[in-house]
């Protein structure tokens, strides 16, 4: 499976990111160790939701879709953990699963 993902940082509620994975778990970790330059200044990261795909292709897809800017009114509208209550919490990830 493939995973994207839309992250919120803990210390600026602002900053969001969206990204794409095949190890949800692993990634998150190097997030919020700093190890993704993009991110490591707004650490701690939360997960707010997730959606896999069975190809990296669709995966790929949807997140380029996510970061443009009908795909961020999308997410916001629908993903968000604030745009309503049923999102996954990182207690509901996949556990393990890689490819």
């Amino acid at each position: 499976m493939f995973y994207v993902y839309l992250l919120r940082s803990e210390s600026r509620r602002d900053k969001r990111y969206t990204g794409l994975t095949a190890d949800l778990r692993a990634r998150l970790k190097k997030h919020n160790e700093g190890g993704v330059p993009s991110t490591s200044s707004f650490r701690p990261w939360t997960l707010e939701t997730y959606l896999a795909f069975t190809t990296q292709e669709q995966a790929a897809a949807f997140e380029r879709y996510l970061k443009t800017g009908s795909g961020r009114a999308f997410a916001n509208r629908h993903l968000r953990a604030d745009a309503n209550d049923k999102h996954h919490h990182k207690s509901d990830m996949p556990a393990g699963d890689t490819e």
